[in-house]
């Protein structure tokens, strides 16, 4: 049997940096460091390992971004995916949720798959839609914020746990997943992994390529739009109380005040 995965990664700021928005209301991308999105390693990792359990198995990952996404691609193939897709066009700019799964169906369809695997949400919109977005897109089935997968018999099966009860999930293949932050740690790349990377193939695409107009994707082909933006309030050093025989009372008090009780 063999089976062709491909995961959806994306290139995101870095949460732990100074991230605001540029002059056009779009994501600064510019002035802070980028990274393999932490919620989409776990979709990595998922990938190699139902890979590892299938004989000729191929482990695409692919990713919509500008040059340094390709930083993204590599930490992913550096863990072991077997190649790498990445879509940069000028145009892109500001493309939205909407645009983002039109780009990614187009070229999941040219790469071909039997699965589609993705993170949970980004670490940078945190929308958590692009997954079911893009099965509609594809024609396929979606299992989505699974916490288990596995692959058999032509289906995915997964688990999906909530707050009271966990249900078990299946789907003939094709078929797009998404897995959450509990599916499994996300494996280190080793050194060999890290050298083996560098000889591992890239296929660089844009929108002609795929077939996409430019007023499809970016700004003007958004469905959504941010109005205004504006930085958080910087933390103050708030208010401390000290037990002199009437910390509780005054605790109560400033609780009180503040209507949490």
């Amino acid at each position: 049997m063999s089976l062709r995965i491909v995961v959806c990664v994306k290139y995101v700021p870095d949460a732990t940096g100074d991230r605001r928005f540029a002059d056009d209301l779009t994501v600064d991308r510019e002035d802070v460091d980028g990274l393999l999105s932490e919620l989409d390693e776990y979709a990595v990792e998922q990938a190699l390992r139902i890979a590892d359990g299938v004989d000729g198995a191929e482990v695409t990952v692919l990713t919509v971004g500008p040059e340094d996404a390709k930083d993204a691609l590599r930490k992913a193939l550096s863990m072991g995916a077997d190649r790498a897709v990445h879509v940069e066009d000028d145009a892109l700019h500001g493309t939205d949720a909407m645009g983002t799964s039109l780009v990614l169906a187009k070229a999941v369809g040219r790469a071909g798959f039997d699965l589609v695997i993705c993170g949970m949400a980004s670490t940078d919109g945190t929308m958590g839609v692009l997954p079911a977005l893009l099965a509609e897109r594809l024609g396929v089935a979606q299992v989505t914020l699974l916490s288990e997968v596995s692959v058999g018999d032509g289906a995915v099966r997964g688990r999906r746990d909530g707050d009271t009860a966990s249900e078990v999930l299946e789907a003939s293949l094709p078929a797009v997943v998404s897995v959450t932050d509990q599916s499994g740690e996300a494996r280190y790349p080793s050194f060999k992994g890290i050298m083996a990377a560098k000889k591992k193939p890239v296929e660089s695409l844009d929108l002609d390529d795929l077939g996409i107009g430019a007023d499809e994707v970016g700004l003007g082909g958004a469905w959504t739009v941010v109005d205004a933006a504006v930085e958080r309030p910087a933390r103050t050093a708030g208010t401390v109380v000290k037990d002199e025989g009437e910390g509780g009372r005054r605790l109560a008090e400033f609780l009180a005040g503040r209507k949490f009780i």
